[in-house]
């Protein structure tokens, strides 16, 4: 289905999601309104809040249509902005290297990342800035540390001979010309920077310089070659004067010797709650990595200060505690529902559509009419299950002419039977297969704050009660565990069978003896109470006015 939609734009999505708990309403809703969305342009993203359940999981497969992707949080996360790209340089990459590329890529860090692609350390233009503008003693000891092929790499220059025995101590002279030679000069396990005089190169090397760098040379004397071999005292000929030389050694040391450990962000890490992290430090580049640790990208403080969170479009539901995670941080753009408005507030004006019918896959059909957007043919038959689904085949007192009107279109666009598609539909949402207890009363369950009553409204459908009434010890048990779960003051569960017109009603919970009074028993045992089938006008009604008398 997905592949008709047309090509990606490079807008930012926006989320099409019912609510927690989803059923088939809520799901086909979230599916067909989607569509209808990208049929006008908008870059739709159809998601769920939870499993599905069977009926929905049913309809889906037969009607061979994608599962709506999970929308956990509505928050932005690391992995769904477009970081900065993933740059990086090696342990052994030099420091002069290193400043060049920041340069080249106008960055200000990067990460240094080893042959498995993690990350082995960072480093920051303020680090390298420090090797030529800090502590002399640190350079002595950068450069020290520091192996010949890195010297000679700097200053474009030749390693003419060397040695694993060498002794440099980091310290660099210069020796210029002059009539007492080498005389006057401290080199002692110096790194020494002299001219093409083979005597004074002799010389140095046989007082003990650690390493010779020679300059504006074609070629080293064999006898010179034959004392540094002597004499443990490696010989590089640089391509550059005496002068450049001499500033690239400081340029040499491998990043290895000055990188530090890095603040890192993951892929999943919420964007807010990485800027909160990001105020505490002063780097303005962090890395972000992939669960296997490699580097996906760089976080600046400037993804930070200019992304919102996602955009939202809730349908079958309006209050926030029944929708996705941190919704009242999301930026809301329509609502689409056919329940009561409670606790509804937005940032800025939305557009709000509240319609007095069975279902939201009702309101969602007359609006494709509305607008003339051409039905497909699977859709249809989804939007087509999710009416009967939720008007219980139009024996719910919720059904309205429009809700009936809306199906006999559906049935006729999708060419089904909506008599035997209905049944087969309910047979699905009736078969628990190997389901608990408590999993049936989570899958289609909702809260809410009666005169502050925390309670929670399951409804399960079921194709015989008396199956229910045998396994009644198992029904308290799993509500009661929810009712501790949750920590609800009341728990009310309605198994509603379509066949005997009526649901069983179970409450649990510290409110429950009150609450009872709603739907009393006779003498302990379990009623049918007849024509009973709305959990929202029927239900929830009757239990608010027993609470708050």
């Amino acid at each position: 289905m997905e592949k008709r939609f047309g090509e990606e734009t490079d807008q930012e999505p926006v989320y099409v999601t019912g609510h927690v708990h989803p059923d088939t309403d809520s799901v086909a809703s979230a599916i067909a309104y989607a569509f209808y969305k990208r049929a006008q342009g908008v870059r739709a993203v159809a998601c769920r809040l939870g499993p599905l359940n069977n009926e929905t999981a049913y309809l889906l497969k037969k009607l061979d249509i994608e599962e709506p992707v999970l929308l956990e949080d509505a928050r932005k996360r690391l992995c769904e902005i477009e970081l900065d790209p993933p740059e990086f340089i090696t342990p052994e990459t030099s420091v002069q290297e290193a400043v060049q590329k920041l340069s080249r890529l106008k960055r200000n860090s990067l990460a240094v990342l080893k042959d498995d692609r993690t990350i082995a350390g960072f480093v920051t233009r303020s680090d390298l800035a420090d090797i030529g503008l800090g502590d002399t003693a640190a350079e002595i000891e950068l450069l020290k540390k520091t192996d010949t092929a890195h010297l000679a790499e700097v200053i474009d220059g030749t390693i003419i001979y060397d040695d694993i025995e060498a002794h440099i101590n980091g310290k660099v002279s210069i020796v210029t010309l002059s009539e007492t030679k080498t005389v006057n000069y401290e080199i002692k396990d110096r790194i020494v920077v002299v001219g093409n005089d083979a005597e004074s190169q002799k010389d140095l090397i046989e007082r003990g310089a650690g390493l010779l760098i020679t300059v504006w040379t074609d070629t080293i004397r064999q006898d010179v070659l034959e004392a540094a071999a002597l004499h443990h005292c490696p010989i590089i000929k640089s391509g550059h004067g005496a002068m450049n030389t001499t500033r690239f050694l400081f340029l040499a040391p491998p990043v290895r010797l000055v990188m530090h450990k890095p603040v890192v962000f993951r892929e999943n890490d919420l964007l807010e709650e990485a800027g909160e992290k990001m105020l505490k430090t002063r780097y303005r580049d962090y890395p972000v990595v992939d669960s296997k640790g490699h580097l996906k990208g760089y976080l600046t403080r400037f993804h930070v200060m200019n992304n919102k969170n996602k955009k939202i479009i809730m349908v079958d539901h309006n209050e926030f505690s029944q929708s996705v995670k941190a919704v009242e941080k999301a930026q809301i753009l329509e609502v689409i529902d056919h329940h009561r408005i409670n606790d509804f507030a937005t940032r800025q004006p939305v557009s709000f559509r509240n319609e007095i019918v069975g279902s939201t896959a009702t309101i969602v059909t007359n609006m494709f009419r509305e607008n003339q957007i051409p039905l497909p043919k699977d859709i249809a038959a989804l939007l087509l299950g999710a009416v009967l689904s939720d008007t219980l085949m139009f024996q719910s007192p919720t059904t309205t002419r429009k809700d009936v009107d809306a199906a006999n279109i559906l049935a006729a666009i999708a060419r089904v039977d909506k008599e035997q598609f209905g049944k087969e539909m309910f047979a699905a949402a009736a078969a628990k297969g190997n389901m608990t207890m408590y999993d049936q009363i989570v899958q289609d369950i909702k809260y809410y704050n009666i005169d502050g009553v925390h309670t929670m409204i399951s409804q399960v459908l079921v194709s015989d009660t008396d199956e229910i009434r045998n396994r009644e010890e198992e029904i308290y048990q799993a509500m009661n565990l929810l009712v501790n779960k949750k920590n609800l003051d009341l728990l009310v569960v309605a198994f509603t069978c379509i066949v005997e017109n009526g649901s069983l009603i179970y409450m649990a919970g510290e409110k429950s003896y009150k609450a009872s009074g709603a739907f009393p028993d006779e003498n302990h045992h379990k009623v049918l109470h007849k024509e009973i089938l709305s959990r929202k006008l029927q239900i929830l009604p009757k239990l608010t006015d027993t609470l708050e008398d």
